[in-house]
Formats: C-alpha cells, structure tokens, sequence
C-alpha cells in the first residue's frame, strides 16, 4: 500500500520531491517506493528526464486501476479520523497555571465530559501555533498580545503582593506597612517576563509616582513563590496561584487590596479552529469555572456599582 500511495503521489504532483513532502516522508524514500514497486511489476511505471516525469502506458493502467481505491480508502481514513478527533483536544498550558489552578480542576471537566481525551502538550512560552502545535494554548499576556487568534481572558489579572510571615509582623511590630508606598523600601521580587507588574500594582493601589526599584527576578513563577517563603522580599502575584499559600499560612499578603490588572491568562486558539467540538466543550467549562473562582467573585462584588 506504502509504494501504491507514492505512485499516486508522484503521478499526481509530477515530482518525487514534492511527493515526498505530501506523504512527509524523504524524497529518498519515495524514489525507493517507486523502484520496489518497478521491480514487482517487473517494468518502469514512469518515463525520468531533466525536466519532468510521465507515466508509461504501464503506469496509466496501474493508475487508472488504483486511483479510486486509493480515494476510497484515504476518505473512509479521514472520516474516522475526523470523528475521533471530535472527542480529542491537545493543549499546552503555562506550567504553573496548569499545576496549581487547572489540573485540581480537570476532574470535573471528565466527569461532565467522558468522552473528551485531554491531551498536554509541552508549554512555549511565544507559541504561534505553527508547526506542531497544540489545538489550543493558555498564554500569559495582555488582550491585544494574539490578534490573529481567538483569546478569551481566564484568569489571573487579580494580583496580591506577598511575603513571608515573619516580614510582616515585624513591619507591623515596628509600626510599619500602613500603606502600599512603604513597599518600596522592601526588596522587591519580580517575574522576568512582567517586570512592569510592580508598577501597575503601585500605581492601582494609589502610588501613582512609584518608581519601584526591582531586586532579583525569576523566571518561574514556583521559584519566585519559593524566594518569598525563604525571606528573600516581597513579590506581587496572581491570586490564583497563591491563594493556597496564603491560606496555608507559609505566606501572607500585607496589602490585600482588590486590584486588577490587565495582564492575565488566556485561552487562545486559531480561528479556524474554534468550532472544535471538544474545544468548544472545554472552552465553556473553563470560563464557567473561572468565573466562579473565590477571588474572582470576591473583586466582582467588591467593584459592583451596587458597593
């Protein structure tokens, strides 16, 4: 079947190269289909020169015997195929969402859908959904970072500064901490890829004129969470991926303010593909449960216009 798809493919496009890359294999591989194929018939099935390749009249009667099977078999292929890709979703994540906020949360989304296979596939952080890729991706950024895409705002532009209980206290002990612009004596922790989230954070908090000056950063928000456990300064993070460790204990939040910025996560996809039925399902699950997350609801109440 291997050397009868080549053939197709060689008389069809006229070009051993550009079979090859229809079939995504080599053009190596393609001429050697071909030779086997000769060889069993035990005649040349096509006429090679300088500028092109022709079929014999040996070829034109294999070809025309073959051409519709071949049709039948890669349509009956492509249907089933289609069908069980209906029920199968690939997605790439950034890790920690993924860790912390979404996986806890995948259990519900198999129960309401059982016949959905959920797939991950490894996070890029600039992914461009070119080449391999995902079918959809949860991106950090800001709403106009995809313009090509369809990107439908999560989660995570709720944002807390954190530090360890033992800072805190101490601040307070010494009559410190009363408002947000004392912060800026702290060494403040950041995250590489959104350094300007200390300033928004000031400014939203009423430090207009903050020029925050930033200590150490990282690039894994797991790592920056662990530099606050160990009292190395202050971060500013999203809700969502601390809310544990707050809870916990292991560290606490000075100034817990409801603000939000307009950095968040994303769920983006290619327009082309946004009528998945799989996507579709996890797209309305995952903005359903975004929406009653605790800290979600908790700003949603405290911005209406009825407080």
């Amino acid at each position: 079947m291997s050397e009868l798809h080549a053939f197709a493919a060689v008389a069809r496009l006229g070009s051993f190269t550009r079979a090859g890359e229809d079939l995504c294999v080599t053009q190596g591989a393609i001429s050697r289909a071909i030779a086997r194929l000769e060889s069993h018939f035990g005649q040349p099935l096509l006429q090679r020169n300088a500028h092109r390749l022709t079929l014999t009249d040996a070829g034109k009667q294999l070809l025309e015997a073959v051409a519709g099977p071949l049709a039948a078999i890669e349509n009956a292929s492509a249907a089933l195929l289609a069908r069980d890709r209906q029920h199968h979703l690939t997605l790439s994540a950034v890790p920690t969402l993924a860790s912390v906020w979404l996986v806890p949360r995948l259990p519900d989304f198999h129960r309401r859908y059982p016949d959905v296979r959920l797939d991950f596939v490894p996070y890029r952080r600039d992914e461009d959904f070119s080449g391999p890729a995902p079918d959809a991706a949860i991106l950090p950024g800001t709403p106009d970072r995809w313009p090509g895409l369809q990107s439908d705002y999560v989660i995570g532009r709720e944002m807390v500064p954190i530090c360890h209980p033992e800072r805190a206290l101490a601040r307070h002990e010494a009559g410190r901490w009363s408002e947000p612009a004392e912060l800026l004596g702290e060494p403040l922790l950041y995250h590489t890829t959104a350094p300007a989230n200390w300033q928004h954070w000031l400014y939203a908090a009423g430090v207009p004129s903050a020029a925050p000056t930033l200590s150490k950063g990282f690039d894994q928000v797991s790592i920056l969470v662990q530099a606050v456990k160990a009292d190395m300064g202050v971060a500013v993070l999203q809700r969502c991926l601390v809310r544990d460790e707050i809870a916990a204990g292991r560290v606490v939040a000075p100034f817990d303010l409801p603000i939000r910025l307009t950095r968040g996560y994303f769920l983006c996809v290619p327009r082309e593909r946004r009528d998945h039925p799989a996507f579709a399902q996890f797209r309305a699950w995952l903005l359903g449960v975004a929406a009653q997350d605790p800290d979600v609801l908790q700003l949603n109440e405290e911005n209406s216009p009825e407080k």
